[in-house]
C-alpha cells in the first residue's frame, strides 16, 4: 500500500498488520469509488504482503488526482460514524429480508449463499425471467446466459436494494411465475401486496421558510379540484403565530384553512395535527389535534416528537383515507441537518405518506439555483430518491433565459427544474403562513385616503385579520415597529398577541404607548382586535400564568374600563353576534375573560355573544372586538371605514361595499398560472394518478 494512503486510513497500524500476515500470493483491491458510492472519486488501494507491493510498484504508473478528491478520500477513511460496519449491517439485515421472502414464496428460485451485495439466483423454471421482469415490469436484473457455467439452467443476478424495491421485485415475480392464482392480499407472504397502498401524494418542500410553499400547495390542492380529484392539504408541524377555529372548535393553522378552501373542504384540524405558537425566543404554546397541551421549552418538545409522529401519522391516515390525493407541505427547510434525526414534517413525513417531493425555492430573494444544490447535497440516498424535481417560484422576467441553469441542475443531480412559477402581482392572498407576515400587493389608492397604521408586536398574531383593508383604494396601511414611524394616523390597529404582558412592555420601551394614548386623546379612531382588545382595556391578569408568570397582573393603555382574567382553557368557537343591525362573523381564538370594571359603557355600546359574553365594545372613535375575520365582510369593512373617514373630515365613500374580498377568484388565478407554468402530467404520473 502507497504510504501516502496509509498515512490518513483510519488505522494504519491495523492495515500494516494486515499486510505482514497476508499470504505473498494474495492482493486485495479496494475501490473506494463503489464501497462509498462516490462516482468520479478514482480512489482505491490494493493491500498485499510487502515484497509484493514493492515489486508492483516499479511497475505503477502515474495517477493524477485532484485535490478535491484527496480531500473526498481523508474524509472518507477517516470519519467516525463506522460507514464499513454500518453498511455491512444494513445490507446484511436487506439480504435476511430477500432471502426469507425468496425461500417462503418461490420455491423455484434458489439464491446461492455469499457474502456479496447481490444474490445469484438459479431459475428452475423455463420461464425467461430477465426478459419478462424488463419488458412486461420494467425491472432489470442481470441475465447470466453468458456466464461460463451458467447458460443452464437459467440464472439472474440482482443486487441488493431497499425492502420496498425488493418488494416490488416478488409482486412482479409473483404475478409472472403464479399469474393463475387469485390470491386475496392478506394471504400472501411478501409485504409488497400485504402492505395497504397509500393515497396517491405530493409534497412541497422548500429552501427556506417564505419561499412560497403554502401558496403552491393551495395551488395545486385547486389544479387537482378542477381536473375532478378530491384532494386534502396536510402539514404535519407548522409554526404560526396565524390560526383560525374548525366549526367544531379546534385550532389549526390558517394557511391550512386557506388551503382547504382550495380543495373546498371545510377546515379539519387533521389537516395540521400539531401547531406552535413562539411565545418566546426558545418556546411555544404546543397543540395538538386543534387542543393546547402546554407551553414547552425547545428541548422538551422535541424529546416528545416520536410520540407526536405517531398522533401526525394517525392523523394522515385517517384523512387520506376519505380523498383522492394529498398534497403536503413541509416545514422550514429539509436541508437543516442538526433538525434531520428529529423530523417528522419534512422528508420522513413524505417517506411516510409515500409522496414524490418537489423542492421550492424563492428567486426573488436571490441565490435559488445554489441553495437547490445546497439542500440536494444534505440529502441522504433515500430523501434524494424521494425527491423529483424543483420549483423556481417568484420569477419576474422571461422563463427562457433560464434554461442554461436548469440544464446544469439536471446534469448535476440529475432531477429535472419542472416549473417557473411567477411573482403575481395582485394576488389577494397572503404570501405565507409563518412568524413573519407580509401583505397582499396593494390596489391603486385614491386622493383622499386613511392612513393606518398597524402596531406589528413582537408575538402579533393573526395578522390576516387586516388583510382586507389592503383592497381598499381609500386605506393607506403601514405596519410599524417604534414611535418614530409612527406620523398622524387616521386609524390605529392593534392586532392579536400571543402574549399580552411582553407585548404591553414592547409599547412601553418604544414609547408607542405615549403616541397612541395620545392620538386617542385627540380623537384618533383605535381598533384592537382580541390581544389587541385586551391591550386597550385597564388590566389583564394571569393567576394560571398562561403567558407571564403566575398571579402576574399587567397594566393596559386604560382606553377602555376593561379587566382581563387569562383562563386555563382556551375559547376556540366560530361566533356570529348582531350589532347595532349587523351581523358580525368571525371566529374566537382566546384565554382570556373580559368584563367592565364600572359602567362607563351602555349596554348599547357592548357586542355580547349568544350566552351573553362580553365579546366587544364601541365607543366612539374605539372598537374593541374579541372576533377575528370580521373585516373579511366587505359590507361590514366599508361602514368601519366610513366612520373612521368621518372623524378624519373626509366624506364617506358611497355605496355598501367597494372591494371584494374574494379568495375563489384568486385562487382560480393561481391555479391556472401553475398549471401553464408546471408540467401536470408528469406530476401526475410521479404521484400515480395518470
Amino acid at each position: 500500500m502507497d504510504e501516502s494512503f496509509a498515512d490518513f486510513c483510519e488505522n494504519p497500524q491495523e492495515i500494516s498488520l494486515i499486510q505482514n500476515s497476508m499470504p505473498p500470493n494474495l492482493l486485495v483491491v479496494k475501490s473506494m469509488t463503489k464501497f462509498y458510492a462516490s462516482a468520479g472519486l478514482r480512489l482505491g488501494f490494493c493491500a498485499g504482503s510487502p515484497s509484493v507491493i514493492d515489486k508492483l510498484r516499479a511497475f505503477q504508473t502515474p495517477w493524477p488526482l485532484g485535490s478535491a478528491q484527496i480531500e473526498c478520500g481523508i474524509f472518507l477513511c477517516t470519519n467516525t460514524e463506522n460507514y464499513a460496519e454500518q453498511s455491512r449491517i444494513y445490507v446484511q439485515k436487506l439480504k435476511q429480508h430477500f432471502r426469507r421472502i425468496l425461500l417462503d414464496s418461490f420455491p423455484e428460485l434458489y439464491s446461492i449463499p455469499s457474502e456479496a451485495p447481490y444474490f445469484l439466483i438459479r431459475n428452475d423454471t423455463s420461464v425467461p425471467l430477465a426478459e419478462r421482469l424488463l419488458i412486461e415490469k420494467h425491472i432489470c436484473v442481470r441475465d447470466c446466459g453468458n456466464y461460463p457455467g451458467l447458460s443452464s439452467p437459467r440464472w439472474i443476478r440482482v443486487v441488493v436494494r431497499k425492502e420496498q424495491d425488493q418488494d416490488r421485485l416478488f409482486q412482479a415475480l409473483h404475478q409472472i411465475l403464479h399469474p393463475s392464482q387469485k390470491v386475496l392480499e392478506k394471504t400472501l407472504k411478501f409485504p409488497a401486496v400485504m402492505r395497504k397502498k397509500k393515497t396517491p401524494a405530493l409534497m412541497l418542500q422548500g429552501t427556506c421558510s417564505n419561499a412560497g410553499k403554502s401558496i403552491l400547495t393551495a395551488a395545486f390542492c385547486r389544479i387537482l379540484l378542477q381536473d375532478g380529484y378530491q384532494a386534502a392539504p396536510f402539514k404535519a408541524q407548522n409554526m404560526a403565530l396565524n390560526s383560525g377555529v374548525t366549526a367544531d372548535g379546534l385550532e389549526m393553522g390558517r394557511a391550512q384553512i386557506l388551503q382547504a378552501e382550495a380543495c373546498r373542504l371545510d377546515p379539519d384540524v387533521r389537516m395540521n395535527p400539531i401547531l406552535l405558537k413562539p411565545s418566546s425566543e426558545t418556546g411555544s404554546q404546543v397543540i395538538v389535534s386543534g387542543k393546547p397541551v402546554g407551553n414547552m421549552r425547545v428541548r422538551e418538545y422535541f424529546s416528545r416528537k416520536r410520540e407526536l409522529f405517531e398522533t401526525v401519522k394517525a392523523s394522515y391516515d385517517s384523512l387520506s383515507s376519505e380523498v383522492d390525493a394529498m398534497i403536503l407541505e413541509g416545514a422550514g427547510s429539509p436541508g437543516e441537518i442538526n433538525l434531520k434525526k428529529s423530523d417528522i414534517v419534512n422528508m420522513r413525513m413524505a417517506e411516510y405518506a409515500q409522496a414524490p417531493v418537489l423542492l421550492v425555492g424563492d428567486i426573488d430573494r436571490g441565490g435559488v439555483y445554489a441553495s437547490f444544490l445546497g439542500t440536494y447535497g444534505t440529502f441522504e440516498p433515500w430523501e434524494r430518491d424521494l425527491l423529483k424535481g424543483f420549483i423556481v417560484n417568484k420569477f419576474r422576467g422571461d422563463p427562457s433565459l433560464l434554461s442554461s441553469a436548469h440544464e446544469d441542475m439536471l446534469r448535476y443531480t440529475g432531477k429535472p427544474v419542472v416549473g417557473v412559477v411567477d411573482y403575481l402581482k395582485d394576488l389577494i392572498l397572503p404570501e405565507e403562513d409563518s412568524v413573519n407576515f407580509s401583505w397582499i400587493h396593494p390596489v391603486p389608492k385614491l386622493d383622499q385616503t386613511i392612513d393606518c397604521v398597524l402596531i406589528a408586536f413582537p408575538h402579533i398574531s393573526n395578522f390576516t385579520d387586516f388583510t382586507p383593508l389592503e383592497l381598499e383604494a381609500d386605506v393607506i396601511l403601514r405596519k410599524i415597529h417604534s414611535a418614530e414611524e409612527f406620523g398622524n394616523p387616521d386609524l390605529i390597529l392593534l392586532p392579536g398577541s400571543k402574549s399580552v404582558a411582553s407585548d404591553m412592555e414592547f409599547l412601553r420601551e418604544t414609547h408607542l404607548d405615549e403616541k397612541i394614548l395620545q392620538a386617542a386623546s385627540q380623537g384618533t379612531s383605535i381598533a384592537g382586535i382580541c390581544g389587541g382588545m385586551q391591550l386597550m382595556g385597564l388590566l389583564v391578569q394571569d393567576p394560571y400564568g398562561i403567558e407571564s408568570a403566575p398571579g402576574a397582573e399587567t397594566a393596559g393603555l386604560g382606553l377602555l374600563p376593561l379587566v382581563t382574567q387569562l383562563q386555563k382553557e382556551k375559547i376556540l368557537r366560530q361566533t356570529v353576534l348582531e350589532f347595532r343591525h349587523h351581523l358580525l362573523r368571525g371566529y374566537e381564538i382566546h384565554h382570556g375573560e373580559s368584563s367592565l370594571n364600572g359602567k362607563a359603557i351602555s349596554a348599547e355600546d357592548c357586542m355580547t355573544g349568544p350566552d351573553g359574553r362580553l365579546l366587544g365594545i364601541q365607543k366612539s372613535h374605539l372598537f374593541a372586538c374579541y372576533l377575528h375575520g370580521i373585516f373579511d365582510d366587505d359590507a361590514f369593512r366599508r361602514i368601519f371605514l366610513n366612520e373612521v373617514r368621518l372623524r378624519s373630515g373626509l366624506q364617506a365613500l358611497p355605496g355598501d361595499r367597494t372591494a371584494s374580498y374574494n379568495p375563489e377568484i384568486s385562487l382560480n388565478r393561481l391555479a391556472d398560472h401553475v398549471r401553464e407554468r408546471i408540467n401536470m402530467k408528469q406530476i401526475y404520473r410521479w404521484m400515480g394518478l395518470k
